[in-house]
């Protein structure tokens, strides 16, 4: 059933790590927010113009991350973990200090920052939670990278096809729903790379903070990290935390199925781009009753009855 209202914290959590890509340490805070406040990064280590919305028109970069950037040219990066973490969390609202430009990495899954969201309680807020409805199928093909969402009017859901040469991560699927089904494996699910590419990533400045105890590193036949996978579809669950992050960005909740073939941070956003381009292909809603039409007027916002 989806949720009515929207939803932030109940107090205050702060954590500290070294960011990935840049090699340096960062403390975060996230506080609760007031309603249609969305999640805003405040970057605490300057004094001006330091807040960034987590929105998809701000992403700079997707570049094996996802960064945001505003205006005046303040960015905050690796941000797609812990946005996923706020969604499987129910969270709306949250303002995010951050006194680097990077969230730290902790060790490359989201489940650091779920249990301590965990900690912090959730807050349900009198305004209603606002939907995306998709109303029409909408494709983007680049290559072999081919990523779609069709309309699915009560849930979220992702069909992820991952194809890798290598022997270890070889090809992978699975189709998660983010409203029924068990979330551990892929909120516990890290990044990942070839051992070949880890050169090759460094000479690009990245990868700075980047270790055994927050990726998983593999080298032709056999996974480097003396602990081995956490689950079997580590790889491809991976991928698909990281598209839960990065839809996010499209302000509030989608309803919808997403198929994804051999996607990433730049395919998602580019999407994002395409789908929202047209009013026809979705409509915004909130809800207030169980019952949910199949077919709506376009280019609107719509209030359903549906609830307690």
């Amino acid at each position: 059933m989806l949720e009515i209202h929207q939803k932030t914290i109940k107090k205050s959590v702060n954590f500290q790590g070294v960011g990935l890509h840049t090699g340096k340490k960062s403390k975060v805070i996230i506080h609760p927010a007031n309603e249609d406040c969305g999640i805003i990064f405040k970057r605490i280590d300057l004094k001006n113009k330091n807040t960034v919305k987590a929105d998809y028109k701000n992403v700079s970069s997707a570049k094996l991350c996802t960064t945001l950037e505003n205006e005046y040219g303040v960015k905050v990066s690796t941000v797609e973990h812990l946005l996923a973490a706020l969604y499987i969390s129910e969270i709306d609202n949250a303002i995010i200090e951050i006194n680097n430009e990077e969230v730290p990495i902790m060790d490359g899954s989201a489940y650091d920052f779920i249990e301590i969201l965990k900690k912090a309680e959730i807050k349900k807020l009198s305004k209603k939670r606002k939907y995306i409805k998709i109303l029409n199928k909408v494709e983007l093909t680049d290559g072999e990278r081919k990523i779609s969402i069709e309309p699915n009017p009560n849930t979220f859901e992702v069909e992820f096809h991952l194809n890798y040469k290598n022997e270890i991560i070889g090809t992978q699927s699975n189709s998660i729903n983010f409203s029924k089904d068990d979330l551990q494996d892929i909120y516990k699910s890290r990044t990942f790379c070839l051992f070949e590419d880890i050169e090759k990533i460094k000479k690009m400045g990245l990868a700075k903070g980047g270790s055994l105890e927050n990726a998983i590193v593999v080298d032709k036949n056999k996974v480097l990290n003396k602990s081995g996978l956490r689950n079997s579809k580590e790889f491809v669950n991976h991928k698909i935390l990281d598209l839960a992050g990065d839809f996010l960005l499209s302000g509030n909740r989608i309803l919808g199925k997403v198929i994804c073939k051999q996607g990433g941070h730049e395919l998602s956003n580019l999407f994002l781009k395409k789908l929202f381009k047209s009013n026809t292909n979705f409509v915004d809603l909130e809800i207030k009753d169980i019952v949910i039409p199949e077919k709506i007027n376009t280019g609107q916002s719509i209030k359903i009855a549906a609830s307690a």
